[in-house]
């Protein structure tokens, strides 16, 4: 058995740092010069290095979740010689045993590289003798990333990578890379695959621990002792808004946790693992719409805090990218698959989050929202929920616009219902604070894709799939179909 290379979060030795509570409109601020690799020869160097005490920090690592970075070997050449002798050959890893992980992904040097075939898993169960069958997963994913140009894209740190695929609890893996089909009526070979391939399996760690409040039955209201208060929430199986509790966050937050929350100070206390919804006068005055006005907004749905998912605020870049406003919303699929709970939902958010951040070298999580197959919503990227963050969502467009996944694959399998109204809700009042009409159209500039040139002006739905922007099967057919019904629940919400 070859020995795995295992990668986990950094524990560079540093202070912890104060970190600004926001930034500047249209701030996108460069890496900091320190980008070591978790560890040496291990795979793609970490874009975030942790700011604990060496103990506190790997401690707090392996609380948090782990990424292996496992390099492919040559498979056997291809017993068909009808190819050719040039024919490409494929790449991959034979069954092995490796430490817990929960999703899947590969990933190569070259972000600009496309790599032209197949990518196949099969994983096996933990603690058990079962292994699934082989396993598709999505190749074509240079889409979901930061425009060309951005500092995020320019930083040295962004590599191809397919989409992650969720798995579940496994314990041991077989990957195949096969290069797409040579051209029989030439004999040529395929186009040969990206240089630098590696297999990434991420472990998203524990769920965050239940706070006090999270217990049994109900407790009558009772004044908060002196400190900080939260909110905790019940959320998973829960298509509703979930039911809060004030409690005391019994920890102290980081530097980087703090600033994650502080941004959403004026909607949730700090520290806060959920949003609570509004109804739509309570969201009109919150929005200060002024007297008289006729106020087109949607009630604010109820959002679980990347705290309340259990993001770990040391991965991303430390502060925030802003744009000048939110024109659009595009609407993805996560493609990681069905299998998933809704209990699931975070473990899956933070596997994706990692993948994004470790493997795949972005500054943070891609998305601005996801949602689950139950309708819960959650903060995405982090910067505010209220404010125009800039995602790393649809190659070309991600400027003033925000990016909505709907977590799962909704190619062939219809999204849930509970999944489209959540998305009407979020789009009603997130586009509502920004003065933009659901089912209206708005003229947005290409940053370059492989639709639409850079600085190409392209009028496009409020609500749009990320397909209208780039050539892509995202968000999936059966999930595109249901943008129209999304629109209109969108405009009504908002008294349109």
């Amino acid at each position: 058995m070859r020995a795995l290379l295992v990668t986990s979060v950094g524990v560079t030795c540093a202070a912890a740092l104060t970190l600004p509570l926001a930034a500047p409109a249209l701030s996108a601020p460069a890496r900091p010069p320190s980008q070591a690799a978790e560890s040496p020869g291990s795979g793609p160097p970490s874009v975030r290095a942790a700011e604990l005490p060496v103990a506190a920090s790997r401690a707090a690592a392996e609380a948090a979740g782990s990424t292996q970075s496992l390099p492919l070997e040559p498979l056997a050449a291809p017993s068909d010689r009808s190819m050719g002798a040039g024919a490409a050959a494929g790449q991959g890893l034979e069954r092995r045993t490796a430490r817990p992980f929960s999703l899947v992904g590969v990933v190569w040097d070259d972000a600009d590289a496309e790599l032209h075939g197949t990518v196949q898993v099969r994983t096996r169960a933990a603690g058990s003798a079962d292994w699934s069958g082989w396993q598709d997963v999505e190749t074509h994913n240079a889409e979901h990333a930061a425009d060309l140009g951005s500092d995020e894209r320019s930083s040295g740190a962004v590599r191809g990578a397919t989409a992650p695929l969720w798995v579940g609890d496994s314990d041991g893996v077989e990957v195949r890379v096969l290069p797409e089909a040579a051209d029989p009526q030439n004999r040529s070979a395929g186009a040969p695959l990206p240089e630098g391939l590696r297999l990434e399996l991420v472990d998203p760690g524990p769920d965050p621990a239940p706070e006090p409040a999270a217990e049994a039955a109900p407790e009558p209201a009772r004044a908060a002792p002196v400190g900080r208060t939260a909110t905790t929430a019940t959320f998973a199986l829960n298509p509703t808004p979930p039911t809060t509790t004030p409690v005391v966050v019994p920890e102290v937050l980081t530097a980087e946790s703090e600033a994650a929350s502080a941004v959403n100070a004026e909607l949730a206390p700090l520290g806060a693992t959920f949003i609570p919804a509004l109804t739509k006068a309570e969201t009109e005055e919150a929005a200060n719409v002024a007297a008289g006005a006729k106020p087109y907004i949607g009630p604010r749905p109820g959002i679980i805090t990347r705290k309340g998912w259990g993001a770990d605020e040391r991965l991303r870049e430390r502060q925030f990218a802003y744009t000048k406003t939110v024109k659009a919303a595009f609407v993805h699929h996560s493609a990681t698959g069905n299998n998933y709970t809704c209990k699931q939902a975070p473990s899956v958010l933070r596997s994706i989050y990692r993948y994004h951040v470790k493997s795949s070298g972005w500054r943070d999580f891609g998305y601005n929202f996801a949602v689950d197959k139950c309708g819960n919503i959650y903060e995405g990227r982090a910067g505010g929920v209220t404010k125009a963050v800039l995602g790393a969502h649809t190659l070309g467009f991600n400027t003033n616009t925000m990016g909505i996944a709907v977590l799962g694959s909704y190619s062939s399998t219809n999204p849930p219902a509970a999944a489209v109204t959540a998305v009407s809700k979020l789009t009603a009042w997130k586009l509502g604070l920004f003065g933009r009409n659901p089912k209206g159209k708005v003229t947005l500039t290409s940053g370059g894709s492989n639709k639409y040139k850079a600085g190409a002006k392209v009028k496009m739905n409020v609500i749009s799939g990320h397909r209208d922007g780039f050539a892509t099967e995202c968000p999936g057919a059966r999930l595109y179909k249901k943008l129209g019904t999304a629109r209109t629940s969108s405009a009504k919400l908002q008294g349109r």
